[in-house]
């Protein structure tokens, strides 16, 4: 399929709250270099900066970020910052809070509720921004979230944050967020070869409640923060054939048919990439494509 005329537009819109995004975003984790963190090798700085701005020239006005995206020599903050501001004014940058790097790259402990604001704070600074769209409180294996995500709507109420969500969570942790404040979008890792019934019955429970629901690793399945899969199953590359897609193009298209309130969020450094993920957002399946998409995913599970 051609990429040439196709913007974010064509994979329709969802709000997050009160601010109306295109499903087909852009993961800023890839940015910053060859595989996510400190895995790969650090990219060109130029280049990731013209793949932001291609992306909103696409039509790509929803972002996912974090302060904990960076590489040795990249801040995925710092590229939006650099690329995009002054930010347009239907731009929605999302970021998440929870899981911290220390300076040197490495995994440090995960904030506590108190620690929080210095989080939100942080992401602010490297943003340029007096405050933030929507921030993602990400589970860090705690049993509960009630005190974390009270922490964060407390800082809504400050205004330093717009609309909240949830990411890793089960059905119970979204009610107990629920329970706090209201709640615009769940993450959790889901892909078309990465089922798991807890995380289809959260899809299923989000749809009803009107909450978006956006899967993290779409593209990547197995490979996670190192990349995209290059394991396929023959269904894939099938229904990639009969459109003249990429499977990477398939899998994207397959997440945007789980419903309205599915997004995705593809991350790249590659402007062609940009542009192929782009255009998943007009592949349309047919019912059969779908029923044998979706026998796939469930045999994963």
């Amino acid at each position: 399929m051609t990429s040439q005329t196709i913007t974010a537009d064509d994979s329709g819109t969802w709000k997050l709250g009160d601010l109306p995004v295109h499903r087909l975003g852009f993961g800023a984790m890839r940015l910053t270099g060859s595989a996510a963190f400190h895995l790969g090798t650090p990219s060109d700085r130029a280049r990731s900066i013209a793949v932001l701005r291609r992306a909103v020239e696409l039509g790509v006005n929803h972002i996912d970020t974090a302060a904990f995206y960076f590489s040795a020599l990249r801040s995925a903050n710092e590229l939006i910052n650099t690329a995009l501001a002054p930010y347009p004014d239907d731009l929605v940058i999302v970021t998440k809070v929870g899981p911290c790097r220390d300076y040197s790259g490495e995994w440090a402990t995960s904030a506590r509720p108190d620690q929080l604001r210095g989080h939100v704070e942080e992401n602010l600074r490297q943003l340029g921004r007096d405050h933030l769209d929507v921030v993602n409180l990400r589970r860090m294996r705690q049993d509960s979230i009630a005190e974390h995500f009270g922490a964060l709507a407390e800082l809504r109420e400050a205004g330093l944050i717009r609309h909240l969500g949830v990411s890793d969570v089960e059905v119970r942790h979204l009610d107990e967020a629920l329970a706090i404040a209201p709640v615009v979008c769940v993450q959790n890792r889901w892909a078309l070869d990465a089922a798991d019934p807890a995380t289809d019955e959260l899809v299923r429970v989000c749809g009803e409640r009107g909450i978006a629901f956006v899967p993290f690793f779409a593209v990547a399945g197995d490979a996670g923060a190192h990349g995209a899969t290059r394991n396929h199953d023959d269904a894939v590359l099938d229904v990639a054939r009969a459109h003249d897609a990429t499977p990477a193009q398939i899998r994207l298209a397959w997440t945007l048919h789980q419903g309205p309130h599915v997004l995705a969020i593809p991350g790249t450094g590659n402007p062609d990439h940009l542009a192929e993920n782009v255009a998943a957002g007009a592949v349309r399946l047919s019912a059969d494509e779908l029923t044998r998409l979706d026998a796939l995913h469930h045999a994963t599970g």
